[in-house]
C-alpha cells in the first residue's frame, strides 16, 4: 500500500463542503452530523454480506471498507455506513469492528470503545425504563401492572452470564446487551425525531393482572427517555486509512437483532453519494436476510442494487470439514438464498497470503458456472488497489435492474406460518418444533393487533440451521422455537431458536487478557 499523508477529519469534511455549524466534532477525528438535510438525489446501495462465519473471521467489514476506498480512488462519490462496535464482542472473543489490514476506520481504539456515547445512551434509556415500570408498581401501581409480566427487560454492553436470569424483589429479571435490546432496533429503525418518539411509545412493557396490554407511552415517560436519545439519533462519521469518509451509527447484532447500521445513516448517505455500501452481520441467513425482509420490506428506497458475497477459503473449508469441495455447499446456499432477492451479485473472495491459486481456480469456476461475477479482494494487505477489480464490477452491476424480493410470507400471514414458511424458503427447514412457552406466546399474539407485524428470527450465525455444528448445506433439518418475544416499538416479533443467548458471556481466553 502507497503511503498515504495523514489527514484530519475535520480537514476532509471542511475540503468536501460540510459546514461546521452542521457537525459537533469529538476531537479532530470523530464527528455527529448535526443537522440532516434531505435531497432528491438517490445513489446505488451495496449490500456486502458473507457465508456462514466462523471463528477465524471471513473480514466482511474489512472488505467493505475497501470497496469504499476503491470506488473513491476511481473518482467515485461514494461512503461506507458500518455498525457501532459492542463492548461485549470488543472485550469477549470476537473483537473490535473497525476493519483491519490497510482497510480501517479510525480512530479505531475510540471506536471499539466509548466512541460518542450512543450505546450508553441506549443502556440508559432502556434501564430507565425498567426503573421507571418499577417505580410505578412501587408508587401504588395505578395501571395495575402484574410484576411477574414485565416484558421489557434490562440491558448492559457486556457479556456477562451471570445477568442471564436473576431475582430483585421476589421477581425474575433477565438482562440483554444492549445490540439486542429493543432500544437498539428501535433507534436503527427510526426514520425520524418524531419517528423515535412513536416507536418508543409503542413498547410493550407488560401486561396488568386482567391480561391488558401496558405500553411505555402509558407511564409518561417518552420525552425522558428521548432526551437521553436524542444525540445518539445523530448519525456519526469517521475516516478510513486513505482518508475516505465512513458513517458508523447503530449497532444491532444479526444473529438476534436486525442487523445492520441506522436508517438515518443509510438514507443520508443514499442521499448525498453515488454508492453507499452497507455491511449487514454474519452470513446471508442472518444480516442479509433480514436487511431485505425488515428494512427494505418496511423502507422501499433501502432495496439493494447490488448484494456482494464475501468468502474466505479458510471459511469454506471449515464448512467442509477440511475439504473445499465440500464446504464450497455453503457458497452454493448463500448464492441461491440472495437470488431470492437480486440477480445483481458478485462474489468476492477475501484472499489471505497463504491461499492456494489451485483451491481460488476451484472457488472462481464454481462462480462462473453459475454465471455469476466473480472478483478477488486484497484490501486487507493492500488497500484500494487490492479492491479494484471488486469496484469495477459493483459499478457493472449496479447499473442493472436489481429487484425480484420474493418474500417467504406475506405479514397478513398467522404467526405460525409466517415461521414456517420463512424456515422452509429461506433455510430449507423440514419441520419446525415449538416449546410450551412460544406456543402460548404464539397463541396470545394471533389475538392481538400485532399479529401481522414481520419476523426477527434469532438463531446461531455458525449455521443455516439452530445448532452450530451442523456446518455447510444441511437438508431436510429440523428447527426448536424456544421462545417469542414481541417488539411492539422496534415494529417486529423475534423468534427464538434452538439455544440462542440474548445475553453472552466471556469465553476463557477472552480478549481482555490481551490487552
Amino acid at each position: 500500500m502507497e503511503e498515504i499523508k495523514a489527514i484530519t477529519l475535520r480537514e476532509i469534511l471542511i475540503n468536501k463542503g460540510y459546514q461546521e455549524k452542521n457537525l459537533r466534532f469529538y476531537g479532530d477525528e470523530i464527528a455527529k452530523i448535526e443537522n440532516i438535510t434531505t435531497k432528491e438525489k438517490r445513489g446505488k446501495l451495496i449490500l456486502v454480506t458473507s457465508t456462514s462465519p466462523t471463528k477465524y473471521g471471513e473480514g466482511k467489514t474489512t472488505l467493505a471498507i475497501s470497496l469504499n476506498d476503491a470506488l473513491n480512488k476511481m473518482g467515485n462519490s461514494s461512503i461506507v455506513a458500518l455498525r457501532e462496535p459492542s463492548l461485549g464482542p470488543v472485550f469477549g472473543t470476537k473483537g473490535g469492528a473497525t476493519g483491519g489490514g490497510c482497510a480501517k476506520v479510525l480512530p479505531e481504539m475510540e471506536i471499539n470503545l466509548h466512541f460518542t456515547g450512543d450505546i450508553h445512551a441506549l443502556t440508559t434509556a432502556n434501564n430507565l425504563l425498567s426503573a421507571i415500570i418499577d417505580n410505578h408498581i412501587f408508587q401504588g401501581n395505578e395501571l395495575n401492572i402484574d410484576k411477574n409480566n414485565i416484558t421489557h427487560e434490562r440491558c448492559m454492553d457486556l457479556n456477562d452470564r451471570s445477568l442471564r436470569n436473576i431475582r430483585i424483589n421476589d421477581t425474575d429479571v433477565h438482562f440483554n446487551i444492549t445490540t439486542a435490546s429493543e432500544m437498539m432496533a428501535i433507534l436503527c429503525l427510526a426514520k425520524d425525531e418524531i419517528d423515535l418518539k412513536t416507536r418508543l411509545g409503542n413498547i410493550l412493557v407488560g401486561y396488568t393482572f386482567n391480561k391488558e396490554e401496558v405500553f411505555a407511552r402509558d407511564l409518561n415517560c417518552i420525552n425522558a427517555l428521548y432526551i437521553l436519545l436524542k444525540d445518539a439519533l445523530k448519525p456519526n462519521i469517521v475516516k478510513t486509512l486513505e482518508n475516505n469518509l465512513a458513517l458508523i451509527h447503530g449497532g444491532p447484532f444479526a444473529n438476534i437483532a436486525h442487523g445492520t447500521n441506522s436508517i438515518i445513516s443509510t438514507n443520508y448517505a443514499l442521499n448525498n453519494y453515488d454508492y453507499t455500501i452497507v455491511e449487514a452481520g454474519f452470513g446471508s441467513d442472518m444480516g442479509a436476510l433480514k436487511f431485505f425482509d425488515i428494512v427494505a420490506r418496511t423502507n422501499k428506497n433501502l432495496i439493494p442494487d447490488v448484494v456482494v458475497i464475501n468468502t474466505t477459503i479458510q471459511s469454506l473449508k471449515h464448512n467442509g470439514n477440511g475439504n473445499l469441495k465440500e464446504g464450497i455447499e455453503n457458497l452454493e446456499y448463500h448464492i441461491s438464498n440472495m437470488q431470492k432477492f437480486t440477480n445483481n451479485l458478485l462474489v468476492v473472495l477475501n484472499k489471505h497470503e497463504t491461499d492456494l491459486d489451485i483451491d481460488i481456480n476451484y472457488i472462481k469456476d464454481f462462480v462462473l458456472k453459475k454465471n455469476i461475477l466473480f472478483s478477488i479482494s486484497t484490501g486487507y494487505l493492500v488497500g484500494s488497489e487490492g479492491s479494484l477489480d471488486v469496484a469495477k464490477k459493483v459499478i457493472e452491476i449496479s447499473a442493472n435492474e436489481s429487484t425480484k424480493l420474493q418474500y417467504a410470507y406475506d405479514v397478513c400471514d398467522k404467526l405460525e406460518e409466517k415461521i414456517n414458511k420463512f424456515c422452509k424458503i429461506n433455510f430449507g427447514t423440514k419441520e419446525i418444533k415449538f416449546s410450551k412457552e412460544a406456543l402460548e406466546k404464539m397463541h396470545r399474539l394471533e389475538k392481538s393487533k400485532f399479529r401481522d407485524l414481520p419476523i426477527c428470527i434469532a438463531k446461531t450465525q455458525y449455521s443455516i440451521t439452530d445448532n452450530a455444528k451442523i456446518l455447510g448445506y444441511p437438508k431436510d433439518f429440523t428447527m426448536m422455537v424456544k421462545d417469542i418475544k414481541l417488539f411492539s416499538g422496534a415494529g417486529f416479533i423475534t423468534i427464538y431458536f434452538g439455544n440462542i443467548l440474548t445475553m453472552p458471556g466471556l469465553s476463557k481466553d477472552a480478549n481482555y487478557q490481551k490487552m
